[in-house]
């Protein structure tokens, strides 16, 4: 085209006169024949030429103007009423009810509309390129849009807004949105539609604009049909999803609401526009999803609770997908898993605490006969009815832990938030529990003994890393240490431990879980028991280097502990008042030994006081028994100290003769209740009657009479016969008072220590932020009450380490150095 305006240049004057109507008649002559496909014959060059001429004279306004009423005249003549052709008049005047009728007139609607649209395109692209140079000067000099744009808008004024002839109201363009919404519908319901047809309506849309400029946002499209597609859409899926609640199960809703969204995704890349797909998915996601979930989480039945009990872990996964798109939170998803740890948490609560008040405990003992060798097979004895309650506890709540790792990892993809949610679930009910750190340690206790027997380290490893886990959650650490030293205590004095390698590696994990505050007495346990075993080896070179010619001289083996470290009124429960505690009467042979070693010992360390704990001993002692059947009359038994003493004191009796009870406590001074116990185990334990009773019951009194039984037989050569318990190693409600108030007692220092540490750097300080400090600073520990808070600032302050501001605005302190 080029080319032919430069002839044309050459061979016109500004001086030659030209007939605006004969040029035009040709013109719009042409413009006919391009608009009903006759173009063939048409010379291109000519009409160009004759365009050219035409604004070159100065004609290019009255031009534009011909063009553009030309083009008026053409579509509201011609192209309207061809359109119009494929409407029957009935359906203009609602008289169509049938849906198929509808159907297939709307599909008529759209064919002709297409046809037009595109012949409407080929001929203005066409009559564009004859009238290049007019749109090039006159439409870029006047600033008025281009013929062919002109002509766009033109479609879009005569064609798709003209009224209809018999509804001023409604126009092709409102019937073309309610057929293109009517398809969608069908679709929607299953039926199938022909998406090209409805895309190159679509097509149409988006190549008309509101306004001249033909920005993005003014598109027809965007304009006009969207809003109704996403009103109508919006109603179709609200309805949708109140009928869904009511017919479909949470897992159904889920799937049915993720297919949607595939749904409406694809269709808005082959049928209607990508510039409608975030705003369709956001339309889905409000009225199925955000709207809603509450519901589909709670249904009963079928929601998340049913879905967590029944392990349906990919409906779990899909209904965090969902909720994930309108909630960064998961909000009812968190609240709903929340509640349901805690229910399924509580109930394990309950079952222990039932486990371990479902039977009476009845006395027994701590003794089993064992064979000439074994010494393990005590420790394989069943555990009692609340100690078993106390280990069932912790396994039913890692089993809990671990299902909802699971769930967490596979479904939920490890999403922060909801970890955050159960640990904060698994916080609270665990801290419900007012027996978790001593269920907690009895587990490990257990565990230490004999439940890591046979495992790999992998196994062991995995799981202290479990137990250390629920410690995460305790509150109550400072209670955790205290039973747990209690129990390591037992384990380490009567060498219990399977591994002591697991022990250590246990302390390493708390040290790392709580830090080194919290292991410190822990760790000094061990290094007593490392030095005791090197004291007592140094000590039998002593009595070596001594030459002591006493061949039935006793062997000693000393645990020397440290006061302040081992938890030792724990140990010894019979006597919870220190002062009131009697020193048992040795037998003149251990008492001599005992004076040795005393000697030994603070020779090396003077200073030192030694205090005999002599509940918390063992001995090995052979015993004689004349009228035992078979050829072995000799057998070792394994007993406590308290025992030993009360068995030594019959080598001074001749056969027949007795002491009562009253008369072997004056002569051992073991407190009674111990006393008790031990006599119960020595001559009423079935199995282990070393002593005979008279009268033969399970109560012990003080006139009761005990004889030596010459001839107590057993299969085995080595027995060992423990101390009668009540069956339990959980604290009764007595004992829990106690140790909560020693506690207690054990708070109040750290509290004030750290009001101290606290004021001593700061100064001065309001007594709201002292408080909110102090709790700040403990609770890696414990959770500092309130109230015990105010009471140590006050008796920091009663003991001149604090001072009271008077006449500040709030409360406040200053430190007094």
């Amino acid at each position: 085209m080029a080319n032919i305006e430069s002839r044309i240049s050459k061979g016109l004057t500004s001086d030659d006169e030209v007939d605006f109507d004969s040029i035009w008649a040709t013109l719009a002559s042409s413009l006919r024949e391009i608009h009903t496909k006759n173009a063939s014959n048409l010379s291109f060059e000519q009409l160009y030429r004759d365009a050219y001429k035409l604004v070159l004279k100065k004609k290019g306004e009255a031009l534009y103007n011909k063009v553009k009423s030309f083009e008026e005249d053409w579509l509201i003549h011609n192209v309207h009423p061809q359109i119009l052709e494929s409407l029957p008049s009935e359906y203009v005047t609602g008289s169509v009810s049938s849906v198929n009728e509808n159907r297939v007139i709307g599909e008529r609607l759209m064919r002709a509309l297409k046809h037009a649209w595109e012949d409407h395109n080929t001929s203005m692209n066409m009559t564009a390129d004859v009238l290049m140079y007019m749109e090039r000067v006159y439409c870029s000099e006047s600033r008025n849009p281009s013929i062919f744009t002109a002509a766009m808008n033109q479609f879009r004024d005569y064609v798709l807004r003209a009224p209809l002839p018999m509804h001023n109201k409604m126009n092709i363009a409102v019937m073309l949105f309610l057929f293109i919404l009517d398809q969608i519908q069908m679709e929607r319901e299953g039926d199938i539609i022909d998406r090209a047809l409805i895309r190159s309506c679509v097509y149409m849309l988006e190549g008309l604009y509101e306004t001249d400029h033909e920005e993005e946002s003014t598109k027809l499209y965007l304009t006009t049909f969207e809003p109704e597609f996403l009103a109508a859409s919006r109603a179709f899926y609200r309805a949708e999803g109140q009928s869904l609640l009511k017919t479909a199960d949470a897992g159904n809703y889920c799937r049915h609401t993720k297919k949607r969204i595939a749904e409406e995704s694809d269709r808005c890349r082959s049928t209607l526009s990508t510039l409608t797909l975030p705003k369709i998915i956001t339309v889905v996601e409000k009225e199925l999803i955000k709207d809603l979930i509450g519901d589909v989480v709670g249904l009963p039945g079928s929601g998340v609770k049913f879905m967590l009990d029944n392990d349906r872990l990919d409906e779990l996964e899909m209904i965090y997908d969902l909720i994930s798109k309108v909630d960064p939170k998961k909000e009812e998803l968190k609240l709903a898993v929340q509640k349901r740890i805690v229910e399924l948490g509580k109930e394990i609560n309950s079952a222990a605490i039932a486990n371990a008040q479902s039977q009476p405990v009845k006395l027994q003992t701590k003794s089993g006969d064992q064979p000439d060798g074994d010494t393990k097979a005590s420790s394989e004895r069943p555990l009692n009815q609340q100690t078993a309650a106390a280990v069932n506890w912790v396994d039913d709540v890692l089993q809990l832990k671990d299902k909802y790792d699971h769930v967490l990892d596979t479904s939920f993809h490890s999403d922060q938030a909801l970890q955050t949610a159960f640990s904060r679930s698994f916080t609270d009910f665990i801290n419900d529990f007012s027996r978790s750190s001593e269920h907690l340690s009895l587990f490990f206790d257990e565990n230490m003994k004999k439940g890591i027997k046979g495992k790999t380290e992998k196994e062991v490893d995995a799981l202290l890393d479990k137990g250390i886990t629920l410690l995460r959650y305790v509150q109550d650490k400072d209670m955790f240490e205290r039973y747990y030293k209690k129990h390591l205590s037992r384990r380490l004095l009567m060498k219990r431990s399977v591994s002591m390698d697991a022990e250590r590696q246990m302390i390493s994990k708390m040290k790392m879980e709580v830090g080194n505050t919290f292991t410190q007495k822990i760790e000094s346990m061990f290094r007593d028991m490392a030095l005791s075993e090197d004291l007592s080896s140094n000590y039998k070179q002593h009595v070596a280097r001594l030459g002591d010619p006493d061949p039935r001289r006793a062997e000693l083996d000393v645990n020397v502990l440290t006061s302040t470290m081992w938890p030792l009124e724990a140990m010894s429960q019979s006597y919870r008042d220190e002062d009131a505690r009697p020193t048992c009467i040795l037998p003149p042979a251990i008492d001599q030994i005992k004076q040795g070693f005393e000697n030994f010992y603070l020779d090396k360390h003077s200073g030192r006081q030694l205090t005999w704990q002599a509940n918390m001993g063992t001995a090995d002692i052979r015993a004689y028994f004349p009228e035992s059947k078979g050829k072995i009359k000799t057998r070792e038994l394994n007993v406590s100290t308290y025992a030993m003493v009360i068995l030594l004191l019959f080598n001074d009796l001749s056969p027949g003769q007795s002491y009562s009870c009253e008369e072997i406590q004056a002569k051992t001074n073991i407190p009674m209740h111990e006393l008790t116990r031990n006599l119960q185990s020595l001559a009423v334990a079935p199995k282990t009657r070393v002593l005979i009773k008279e009268p033969m019951s399970k109560e012990v009194k003080l006139a009761d009479r005990f004889f030596f039984n010459e001839s107590f037989y057993s299969q085995f050569t080595k027995i060992k016969i423990g101390v009668v318990t009540s069956g339990s190693r959980v604290e009764d409600q007595d004992e829990r008072k106690e140790t909560e108030k020693k506690n207690n007692d054990t708070r109040g220092g750290i509290i004030e220590a750290a009001i101290v540490r606290i004021m001593k750097q700061r100064k001065v300080l309001t007594h709201q932020k002292l408080v909110t400090e102090v709790i700040q600073q403990l609770t890696s520990r414990f959770l500092p009450d309130v109230t015990m808070v105010k009471k140590r600032i006050e008796s920091l302050i009663e003991r001149e380490y604090l001072d009271r501001i008077e006449d500040a605005e709030r409360p406040a302190y200053r430190y007094l150095a």
